[in-house]
Parts: C-alpha cells; structure tokens; sequence
C-alpha cells in the first residue's frame, strides 16, 4: 500500500456537522480538486460525500452521471473518510434500540454512573440520557482474591487474564437469563451490550452470554471485556452501550454510502475510515465506540503531519474552528491520547486523540444579556444557520465576521437561499445587528448618559473579541494542565472559520507564530490521506512493577505485537510497511493516576524510568517509596501508507499582486486593505498586515502589525506583533464588551489555579475527587471570581480572606503566604485548609488569590477526620486560625507540622493529630503552587491592561453580577406576588420557611424581596442555639448556601463573586447553630447542615421540593488503610420537571469510586449499588429516588456513618408527597438487621453487610 502514481481518482473527505469537505487527486493532471457542500440538504441529495465524488467525476470527466445511478467504481483507486454519523446519531440520540445486561444487583449501575452532575448550578440536573431501553441481569460474580487469602483457603481459584487471582463465587445461570433475552427480542430489541463485574480479567461469562444471545437471534452483541478490557465497569460498560448503540447505525450508513457505487463495490474501491485514535480502519472493522471522534482525528493528522518538523520545531496547538465547534488539541512529535473521554454525555474508555472541543464556533450564538455580551455555548446549526444564510436564523458569530468584511460574499460560495443558488445576505445581518444595537446602547446610556453609542461594526467586533477570548480559556488549560506553557507553541490553525481568529487569539495567549496550511479550509479532509492503518490489541496485567512482572509484560506484549500484525498483513500489508508500538499503563500505588508509557528506545531508560519523568513533568513531583504499579499491556500496529505527500512551490522574487482592495474593520476603525489569493502567490512572499489571502474557501486574516510569509510548501506562516502595553479603557463605567472579556479571564485565572492545584495535589480528595476551590480577590477580600469545583466552598473564602486581613492589618508583607482552617476564622470545617497569598505592586496589596482543599487526614478522633460524635472542635483535628505558612519567601515547615502534629485547644489533650503529616505538607505546597500560579497570569493581565484598569474590572464584573441577582428578585418578587397575591404589585414580598435537623433541631428563615429595589433579607431569627453534636455550621456555609441558590435561581453563566451577594443581607443569630461559637464542633456542618439550609432557601423561593438533604459521609478502616466517600441520593421534583435519581445534590458533586476499584482496592464486595425503588416523593412532578448501597466486608475494620434525613423526611412542594427517608443497617453474619441511626461508628466483623438507604427527593403539587 504504498505511494502510487496511479491513473485513478483519490478522494479525501470530511463528512462534518454543517460541512462536508472534499478533496480529490484527479488522474494526469499536477492538479486537485477542493469541494465543499452543506452535510444535510435533503431537498438537493441524499448524501453528501456520495454527492460530492458524483459532481468531481462528473466535472472531471465530462461523463453525466445521473444522482439516481451508481458511482462507477473504475475511475476510483481510493477512498479515505472520516464521518460524524456516530457522533450525530450520538448527539441526538437516534441510534440503534438495545438492552443492557450487567451482574445481578447492578441493574442501576451505568445510570447512577460517577454520580456527579455535568452542570452544578442546574436545579432540573439535566442528565443525559441513556442509550438502552432495558436491563436484564445476569445472575453470575467474580470475586477477586484478597493478598494473603489464597495461603489461608483452601478453595479453588482461577487466575484471571490480569494475573489476580478470582473466585467464581456463582457461576452464570443461562437458563435464568434465556427468558429475561426473549422477553426483549420479544420488545423487538435486537442489540445488547454486556458489562459484568471483573471482566476485564475473567471475560468467559460474557463470551457465554454472547453465544446464547446469538443463539436466540440478536443480530448485534457487544462485550464490554472484548472493546476495553481494563478495570473500571462503569466506563467499560458505557463505552460497550455506546458500541452496541452506534455500531448498527454506522453499519447501515456505510452499507448504503458502499450500495451507491456499482457491482463491483467494495471489491472495486479501497474505502477506509478514520477512527478516533488518528487511525484508518476498513468498512468492516469500523466500529461505533471507535467513530466519535472520526472527522476532528483527521484535522489533528493532518496539521501534525504537514506543519510539525516542516514548518516548526515549535510544539504546536491545532485550532480546529468550524461551525459549530471549535476542537483544540497539542502535537509535539507523538499523537497525544488518551484513553477515557465523554462525548454528548457518554463516557467513551478506547485509545482516541486527545482532542478538547469547545461550544464556541461560527454558528455560535451572539447574544446581549445583563449588560454584557456573550457568546455560546448555543449553536445556530447547519439549519437554518446564521442570519446571514438566507433561513431565518439568528445572529451567530459568522454575522459579526461578516459585518467587519473578514468574511467577503464575493468569494464564499453561493449556497444559500431556498435554492442553494444565492450569496450571504449581509443586508438580513446588518438589520439584525441595527436592532441590537438599539437594546445595548439604551443599555449604556442607563449607565453612563454621556456614552456615545456604539456602531454595528464596533458591536460586532466586541462579539467577535469575547468569541476569541472563550477559545483562548480551554487552549490555556489544554497545555497549563499538562506543564506546558502556553506561548512556546505555535498556533496551527484550520476549518473553515479559524484563519479569520488566528492573529488574534495567538496574540492574547502570547504566541509569536501562526501557521495556515494550503489547504487548511479542508485540513480534516486533507489529513485522511495522510492517516496510517491503525490496529490496536490490550489486555490487563496486575502486577507490582519489577524484574519478573516486566518479563512477564514483554512476553504479553510479543503476542499482541503477532495478533495486530497478522492483521495489517490480512489488510495487504507487508512487512516493510508494518510498524508496532508497545505501552505499558503504569502508575503509583494508591493513586488512580494511570499514564500509558511508550516502550523507550533500546539501550535508553526503562519504563519505569520513562514513568516517572512523565508523571513528574505533568504533576510537578515525584512520589517517593511509592511502588510502581502494571495495569494494562498495549500494543499499536501501524500500517503505513505514505500516500500524501508534501507539496514544494515554486520560489518567486518579485513583489505579490494584490486582486482587490476592500474595506476591513479592525480595532482602529475601517481600513483599506488589500486581497491576495494564495494560488498566485509563492515562496518567498511576504505580505504586511492588514491583508487578506483568500485560500479556497478560506479567508485568512493578517491584523495590522502582523506579517505573513508563503513556505516553500505553500503554507501560510504568520508573524504576530508582540501585544500592547496597555489598552486604553473608561474606568466608572464597564464597557460591555469588555465585561465579557474580563469575566472570562478572571474565571480562567481561578480554573487554571484549580488545574494547577489538581496537577501538583498528592491526596486522592483532591486529585481525583476534586474536592477543592480557587478564587481570587479585591484587596479588600471582595470575591472576583470562584472556579465552580464543590458548591460548599462558594463565596465562604471571601470571609475568610477578610478575616485574615482584619487580623494581619499592617502586618502582611511581599513573600507571605497565609494558612488557615478555622471555622471562626471564616473556615467551613477543619479538613478543608485554605491557603492564601497577598499579591502586591510596588510596595501597595493590589489582590489575594486563595485555594481550599479537603485534606483527607487532619488529625481528631477518628481516621479520615469526620467523627460521628464529635462534640468539640478539639475532637475534629489540628485547627489553624492564622498562621504564616510562608513568611518572605520561606517555608516554615517546622511550625506547620508543631500545628498539624496537635489539635489540643485550651489545654485539652490526648486527641492525634494529622496521621498523614508527608500527604498534607504535599498537598499545602501545590496550594501554595496554585496560588503562584494566579499571582503569575493576574500580572500578565497587569502587564497587558494596567493595574488600574485590572482593578477596575475587578468591580465592574462584580456589579454586573449585582445587576443580574437584583433583576433576578425582581422577578421572583413579580411571580409570588402573583400568585399569592399579597405585597403591592410585587413592591415588597415576605416569605417564610423552616425545616429541621434529625435532632430536631430549626432552621428558620425569614425572607423578604423588596421587588423595587432587587434586594432580599435572609434572616436566620428563630434558628436553634448551638448544638451539642458536630453539625454546627460556620457562618461561611450558609452564605456559600445563599450564593449557590441564588446562582441556581439566576440561571445565567455570571461569574460567582462578591457581587451576587451586594443586594442581600444575611442575618444570623449569634450563638445559634447556623452561628456556633469556636469550640463548637463542626465537622457535619459542612456536609450535613449545609444541604438543609439549601432546602430551606429553595423552598422558601418555591423553586423545587426538597432534594436529599445529606451527602451520606461514608468512612471505613483499619490502621493501615483509610477509606471516605459520600454517596448520592434523590433530588426534589420542580413546576416543570421529575427529579433527578441517584445523584450528588445541592452543596456537593465529588465522584464515585468504581465498584471493581473498591473491590479491588479494599477488603470490600459490593453486592448491590442501585436505585431505591418508591423512594422518591409522588407529586404532579415526582421526586429522584434515592440510592441503595450493600457493603460487605472480608475483614476486621472501623465503620462510621455521618447522616441526615433519618428521622425528617425531604419535603415535598405545593401538594407534593415527602420523599422516602433515608436508613443505615447492619445486616449481621445470622442475618439479623440492626439499625445504625444516622450517626455511629461501629467495629465490623467480616461477612457483616452494612446496607446504606439513602434519602429520595420530595415531590412537586399534588399526585394526579
């Protein structure tokens, strides 16, 4: 399969969302063809690439082929495709019809997945659904062998594919499963998915449910052990529902796109598709968990290949802007995977390029909403698309392009129009735009009398200005996460709208060089022909890394190394042309941080070498007398085409000729700028911005300043004028578009601390729960911006910040850095240690920026330090009121750990400190790491605007967040009014609401909206006094409490800063438990009391039922392991939606633990994780249910059990029904139940189940 001058055409095509690309080798000539047509066009042909081959060979050839007749296959010698079939069939949920089928008790299991939910601030938590219709379980388990067992017991075990030793506790009863398979087929289900527990390592009883469900007539079975053979079932089984979803559906696509040519088909034309892994496989081994990824894999192929090493030694960053999306991704000599993403809500575990995208592109959405504009995440679509095309759409990102002149009609196809026959409408843009223009500058005159109005032009570069500052965010993050700085890369950029962004987007992320292939329109089309075939073959082995296991690795490695080259050779290879790569997935004990190492050259490192520069890199630090780990063993064959091949042009010397002249619209105004065709143009070029080169359909932008040279491959290199010093801004008032601008850099800086934190954090809580926050501050402690990790921690640092500069005053100098966890000092509770940097400049506090992280490990009464039966703060850990961590600039580690080693106050002793000293001394300095990062790009935003202005946008995003939070009680005051009829015409409204704890303990609030003047008092009178328990809740939980439910009730993307909280006055009564004094206990306030005050609020503003009001704190262990989880429940129903089953709520969204990483991790065997069956409150709407847990334990250890909403049920709303509450048991060896209560701690035996019932959700208005 090697390069071959052939007198055949060759077709590369991008099938993609809005547009399908094509790019074709026509026989005898130097010569190409490009094409794009619109992917959906149901009124002009069925299928756009067949159409786009028919109108080539037809133009080409000058012979009529009819759209009803076959494609003659003759003129053919290739073609390569990449399809967004499976992403759309995914996206809109129109696959195949299957079932699902899992190990018995786990019937919930893909549902409940992670637990998390994708958006926090989601009252409806709109989870996506889920691709099977029905669950049948099979009654059959594994057992995974405890270290030691195997001496002490005497039965038969069997050694898995991983190397662990099972147990096959009940083998799989077929004749149990044989009716439950009829039934669906019954249904007229025909395709099903398997996952059951530790397959991965024993994959017979699968294979076994396969044979029998291809027996009994499923025509589609796909095997989780057989797509992803690695630990983990709630991934391996959603990539097999995926599969099992998609594959069928792309079956029947290519069956049909194979059915247009004539007889010969297949036989008579090489068809290969891209997968998501860069890789090209054929028709029949081009499968649906594979696709996903199949068009952007082949814009990644495509710039790595042309631009890396060719045109730049520079890392480079792939800028992929299309319609209706924008992907990023990084090369730098190697394709960088990874091996679990998640796609339209489904989680995908399968080698695939890492590729990010982004809801921001040329279809996205320009709108002006509380006095700043925003751009996305909604999409105009392929139909009926911008405004501009001619169907009634609506204002996108392609009109602003299009209003500046950076997007001329001249040269873009005329495709629109009900006849696909006509240009874009820049007059329907203008208008659309005029009217807008009304509504912002009547905005602008509010604030400001004297502002002069601002223009179409100047409103829709504004637009286009915060559309490049969304891109920028995930570029930042996408090379920050991984230890990379952002500008020493070059800027690769593609698709169709890219070029018209790239100056500046490379000039804000500080990169010097932008490069635009020839072809770069139709990059991701252009790339198929540079793809290589691609076969895989993994399997798992368990072992702890060394001289034995590493042998054992290399024999596994040498089979599958055969298994993938017998298939290349199956697909016309040979050997000269097959290449094979072998990984192995490696990572520390008691991490879950997995990195697949490429096998070193000969003679170089080993892999655990090569491990541990790779983790170092990307996590900051090494993890010392920890061992290494073998999870997985991998092999890539490659089979290589080299078909494309780079291009030269011819050098010319004398000047380039412009085409035309037309008017652009850039920062300074309209200016005359010249138009150039890269077709006429040639190595050794040079033109001086402002210019524009048409390639194609392609429009490259060359901003004023900036200089683009033509290679000698006839690719684009643009050289990008280094950033002003200052932009000159009004200061009183907040320009609009600025606002957006700003809010977006704020929340990147907070995000990238958060990133940064993650990456150099040791502690599972923190890396992989991500129980954390960043923030940074005003110099008066005032919040900016808050990266939206865990609800818990909003908006509480700002009192802690506060509290920290009330006590230092004067004292705070240029290299301190301060440390606290103390509830009275503006803490939630003592595992959650703040860390917190004052910034200065020139001598004066300009700003802070602070992180917060749960510390697993914080000394007190009990392992885990979450005692159930706390009764003083003494008892919960070493407390830290202030404390300089850092003081000029060094360390004072000698006074942290005297402070971690004791939690005695007031004399009391005898209680453990930390008894994870090393694991909190890490995880404080990435705090301190994080924070340094905020300080760092904080002063590049300095550098580039002035502080002054830096500083003024600090308020400004802040006020904006004001307005939006007063015109949000405004409305709420409008609708209660309404409906209850009391207050005047919503003037003022007064609501009243209470709840309480299990111990019968009140919360009351008094809430009153005065509607004119968007303001509320949250008035906490009437609220027990302090209780002599743990669930005392510092001041900080319940304003963090107020600012998440007002940012629920808001439903906008506005930034969560100090603002949210200047219209509201929260009253709480000193010395009640909701205001404790500082030897309270506290540790359950965080987690228990804080979703109570929640309920209380959300109600008191009728906005949906009781949710389940606890986080169900999970700890069990011995003295040699610790273990901590907090488990989901039901969310309470609403006026328009049912809520939302087996899920965080409110006040937390830390994840899950897999059930085969608890089996295999922990002396534990999860016998039933799934949903509580009439739990959830009836109602008009009905609330969540809650979740059922059944645990039981293989030796000795220490449970305890912090709860809620044992003994008061979640209310219901409006008529309502309660939802279920909740229950803890433990079901002894002799069966016997013994209930637990919400709060105890007790000594388990093995063989004891503990059985966790976790609450429902109440119900909304009354059960019809």
């Amino acid at each position: 399969m090697g390069s071959v001058k052939g007198e055949k055409f060759r077709f590369c095509i991008d099938r993609g969302g809005t547009f399908t690309d094509i790019y074709a080798e026509v026989p005898g000539e130097p010569a190409f063809r490009v094409m794009k047509l619109l992917s959906v066009d149901p009124s002009n042909y069925d299928d756009a690439p067949i159409e786009g081959i028919r109108r080539i060979l037809e133009g080409c050839t000058g012979e009529k082929i009819p759209r009803s007749s076959k494609i003659p296959t003759d003129k053919i010698e290739w073609i390569r495709m990449g399809t967004t079939v499976a992403t759309n069939a995914l996206l809109e949920r129109k696959g195949e019809r299957i079932a699902l089928c899992v190990t018995k008790g786990f019937e919930d299991l893909l549902k409940i997945g992670n637990q998390a939910r994708p958006n926090i601030f989601d009252l409806k938590v709109s989870m996506p659904s889920t691709l099977y219709e029905e669950v049948v379980e099979a009654d059959e388990r594994i057992e995974l062998v405890l270290d030691g067992e195997e001496e002490a017991n005497n039965q038969s075990f069997v050694k898995g594919i991983s190397s662990e030793l099972i147990r096959i506790s009940k083998p799989l009863d077929e004749e149990a499963l044989r009716p439950l398979l009829k039934g669906l087929l019954a249904k007229g289900i025909g395709c099903l998915a398997v996952v059951l527990m530790h397959s991965y390592t024993y994959p017979q009883h699968e294979l076994a449910v396969e044979r029998l469900a291809r027996s009994m007539g499923f025509k589609h079975v796909s095997l989780s052990s057989k797509l992803t053979p690695m630990v983990r079932a709630v991934p391996r089984g959603l990539t097999a529902t995926v599969d099992a979803y998609l594959t069928p559906v792309i079956k029947e696509y290519l069956s049909g796109f194979m059915s247009r040519f004539d007889e010969k088909g297949s036989d008579g034309v090489n068809v290969l598709f891209m997968q998501s892994d860069g890789g090209l496989a054929p028709e029949r081994r081009f499968s649906g968990h594979k696709a996903v990824l199949s068009g952007p894999a082949g814009g990644v192929v495509g710039y790595s290949q042309t631009l890396f090493g060719l045109e730049t030694e520079k890392a480079l960053i792939g800028f992929d802007m299309g319609g209706t999306s924008t992907d990023v991704s990084r090369y730098a000599g190697t394709y960088e995977q990874v091996l679990e993403t998640q796609i339209a809500g489904a989680i995908i575990q399968a080698p695939q390029l890492d590729i990010n995208t982004v809801a921001a592109g040329g279809g996205s959405k320009l709108k002006f909403q509380f006095g700043a504009f925003r751009v996305g995440p909604e999409s105009v679509g392929a139909h009926p698309g911008p405004v501009c095309y001619r169907k009634g759409g609506e204002l996108a990102v392609t009109d602003a392009n299009l209003v500046l002149s950076t997007v001329i009609p001249d040269y873009f196809p005329s495709i629109f129009g009900p006849n696909e026959n006509e240009p874009l409408d820049i007059e329907a843009t203008r208008e659309e735009f005029r009217k807008l223009s009304v509504v912002i500058n009547s905005h602008r005159k509010s604030q400001d009398p004297l502002a002069k109005d601002m223009s179409i032009e100047e409103i829709a570069l504004g637009f286009i200005d915060v559309a490049n500052e969304t891109m920028c965010r995930p570029i930042r993050q996408l090379t920050e996460m991984k230890g990379h700085e952002t500008r020493n890369h070059a800027l690769g950029c593609f698709g169709g709208a890219g070029p018209q962004h790239a100056c500046a987007i490379a000039r804000s992320l500080g990169m010097t060089e932008v490069l635009i292939h020839r072809y770069c329109g139709i990059l991701s089309a252009y790339g198929m022909g540079l793809a290589d075939v691609i076969e895989e073959a993994q399997e798992p082995y368990s072992a702890v890394y060394g001289e034995e296991s590493v042998s054992e690795a290399s024999r596994r490695e040498a089979i599958l190394s055969e298994q993938v080259k017998l298939k290349l050779r199956d697909q016309g290879f040979g050997d000269g042309s097959i290449t094979t790569e072998s990984y192995l997935n490696l990572r520390y004990e008691g991490t879950d941080t997995a990195i697949m190492v490429k096998k070193p050259e000969k003679g170089g490192s080993s892999y655990a070498e090569e491990f541990v520069k790779l983790f170092q890199r990307e996590y900051g630090f090494k993890l010392q007398n920890r061992q290494i780990l073998i999870c997985d063993v991998r092999v890539r064959g490659v089979g290589v085409t080299n078909i494309l091949k780079p291009q030269l042009v011819n050098r010319v010397f004398e000047a380039p000729k412009a085409e035309k002249c037309y008017k652009v619209y850039f920062g300074g105004g309209w200016k005359e700028t010249p138009l150039f065709k890269l077709e006429n143009l040639g190595y050794g070029h040079v033109i001086d911005g402002p210019a524009v080169i048409m390639n194609g359909n392609s429009t490259v932008i060359v901003e004023p300043g900036c200089k683009a040279n033509i290679t000698k491959y006839g690719n684009i290199r643009i050289e990008i004028s280094s950033v002003p010093n200052t932009i000159s801004l009004s200061e009183k008032v907040a320009d609009v578009v600025q606002l957006s601008i700003f809010n977006h850099r704020f929340m990147g800086i907070a995000e990238q601390m958060g990133r940064t934190l993650q990456r150099t954090s040791i502690s599972t809580n923190i890396k992989e729960r991500l129980d954390f926050s960043c923030a940074l501050f005003c110099p008066n402690g005032g919040l900016v911006a808050n990266a939206p990790h865990v609800p818990v921690h909003l908006g509480a640092m700002s009192s802690t910040v506060s509290w920290q500069l009330k006590y230092w005053g004067d004292n705070l100098k240029e290299g301190d850095v301060l440390v606290t966890n103390h509830p009275s000092a503006g803490g939630s509770h003592l595992p959650d240690i703040t860390v917190i940097t004052p910034v200065f400049d020139m001598g004066k506090l300009v700003f802070f920026v602070a992180s917060r992280g749960h510390h697993a490990e914080i000394g007190g009464i009990t392992p885990g330090s979450m005692p159930p039966f706390s009764k003083a703060i003494w008892e919960e850990g070493a407390s830290i009121k202030a404390f300089k961590l850092v003081e000029n600039g060094i360390f004072q580690e000698e006074g942290i750990i005297k402070l971690l080693e004791s939690s005695s106050i007031d004399g009391k002793v005898g209680v453990p400190g930390t008894r994870r000293l090393q694991d909190n001394l890490s995880d404080l300095r990435a705090q301190v790491a994080a924070n340094q990062r905020g300080i760092g790009l904080i002063k590049e935003l300095i550098e580039q605007y002035g502080l002054a202005h830096v500083q003024a946008y600090m308020g400004h995003v802040q006020t904006n967040a004001e307005s939006t939070v007063r015109e949000m009680l405004r409305s709420v005051a409008a609708k209660v009014s309404k409906q209850t009829n009391i207050g005047n015409s919503g003037d003022s409204v007064l609501l009243e609401e209470e709840d309480y704890m299990d111990d019968g303990s009140i919360i009351h609030l008094k809430l009153s909206i005065d509607g004119k003047k968007g303001e509320a008092v949250f008035d906490f009178d009437g609220t027990s006094h302090e209780v002599y328990g743990n669930w005392n809740a510092p001041e900080a939980v319940t304003a963090a409490a107020v600012i998440y439910s007002l940012r629920c009730l808001v439903d906008v993307d506005i930034p969560l800063n100090q603002g949210c909280l200047a219209p509201v006055i929260i009253k709480i009564p000193p010395g009640s438990f909701l205001s404790p004094s500082d030897k309270a206990a506290v540790v359950g306030g965080n987690v228990l009391t804080s979703q109570r005050i929640t309920d209380v609020i959300l109600t008191a503003f009728q906005a949906c039922a009781c949710s389940q009001g606890c986080m169900n704190n999970l700890t069990f262990g011995d003295d040699t392991f610790g273990y901590y989880e907090t488990i989901g429940g039901g969310c309470g129903a609403g006026p328009s939606w049912n809520g939302t089953s087996g899920v965080q709520c409110h006040m937390t969204n830390t994840r899950m633990t897999d059930p085969e990483i608890f089996e295999q991790r922990y002396p534990v065997l999860l016998h039933r994780f799934g949903l509580r069956e009439k739990s959830g409150g009836a109602g008009k709407f009905k609330g969540g249910e809650g979740l059922v847990r059944d645990i039981e334990f293989r030796r000795p250890v220490v449970v305890s059990m912090l709860s809620e909403r044992r003994v008061h049920a979640p209310r219901g709303l409006m008529g309502g029904k309660n939802g279920g509450r909740g229950a803890n048991f433990l079901i002894r060896r002799d069966k016997r139940r013994v209930y637990l209560g919400g709060k105890n701690t007790i000594e388990v035996e093995p063989g004891e189940v503990l059985q966790i019932l976790t609450p429902g959700g109440g119900g909304w208005g009354c059960p019809e």
